[in-house]
Order: C-alpha cells, then sequence, then structure tokens
C-alpha cells in the first residue's frame, strides 16, 4: 500500500513539472448564423457540424445532404427549406414551424424537435429514431409518414413509434 502511495505522489509530481503540451485539434470552430438572413441560400452537400442557425431566415434554404450533426436550429424560419438527405443527429430543432419543408430521407436520430409545428411536410424516409417529440407531433406525423431511410435502413413510421 505504501508503494502504491509513493508512486502515485511521484507521477503527480512528474506530471505538475512536466506537463505534456497541450495539441490543437483539427476542427474549425463551429459556425455562427443566429439571426442572419439566409433564405435561398446554397449549404447543399457541406460540412455544417455544431453551426447555430439560431432565429435565422432559412426560408427556400438548400441543406440537401448537409452534415448537420449537432446543429442549433431554434426558433428559425424553415418555410419551403430543402433539408433532403441531410445527416441532422444530436440537431436541437425547437419552436421551429416547419411549413412545405423536404424532409425526406434525413436522419434526425436524437434530435429535439419540441414545440415544432409540422405542415405540409416531405417526411418520406425519415429516421426519427430517438428524436424527442411531443405525442401530439407524432401523431400529426404519423399520418404522412411513409418510406425507409436510405442510409440507416430504419422504416420512418418504425422510428416516429406509428401504430
Amino acid at each position: 500500500m505504501m508503494l502504491w502511495r509513493s508512486a502515485a505522489f511521484l507521477l503527480a509530481l512528474i506530471l505538475w513539472f512536466c506537463p505534456f503540451p497541450a495539441q490543437a485539434l483539427d476542427y474549425p470552430p463551429p459556425l455562427s448564423y443566429s439571426n442572419a438572413e439566409l433564405s435561398r441560400k446554397d449549404f447543399s452537400g457541406q460540412t455544417l457540424r455544431s453551426a447555430e442557425f439560431s432565429n435565422a431566415n432559412l426560408e427556400s434554404t438548400n441543406f440537401a445532404n448537409a452534415d448537420m450533426k449537432g446543429v442549433v436550429l431554434s426558433a428559425s424560419v424553415l418555410t419551403m427549406t430543402n433539408l433532403q438527405g441531410a445527416d441532422l443527429t444530436n440537431a436541437f430543432m425547437d419552436q421551429i414551424k416547419f411549413t412545405r419543408t423536404n424532409l425526406s430521407d434525413a436522419i434526425l436520430t436524437d434530435a429535439i424537435l419540441l414545440r415544432s409545428t409540422f405542415k405540409d411536410i416531405n417526411i418520406n424516409g425519415t429516421d426519427f429514431t430517438n428524436a424527442v417529440l411531443d405525442g401530439a407531433q407524432i401523431r400529426e406525423l404519423c399520418q404522412v409518414a411513409q418510406g425507409t431511410n436510405s442510409k440507416t435502413g430504419v422504416d420512418t413510421r418504425e422510428s416516429l413509434g406509428c401504430r
């Protein structure tokens, strides 16, 4: 027991006086588009991981096949927005009015969609596995849910828990 404590103390002293240098990660800092006017912009196929689009106007914006893991879209306008095939895993998408939005073949695994509304939305093949939705949202989406996601192989109705 005494030997173990001595070894731990010696290691602590070495680390205290000879710390390892910090290494920079190759990740760029997250992009911030909060409160921005981005209607009709083309972000298709881009990597936008952890980007912030809070309160942004994204009307008719194209995000087709974009990597949007961890993105924040809180209270943004997504009318006629194209999110076809976008990966929105772990996205924070609360308080959004999805109107005529194309979410076909998108991945919304573990996304948070509370207090969002859906009108004339395309969710053919969308994967909602473990997405946070309330009961009314699920009932509304189950009325139009169909298809299987081409990337995950998950059935849209199953991912929503439709009956």
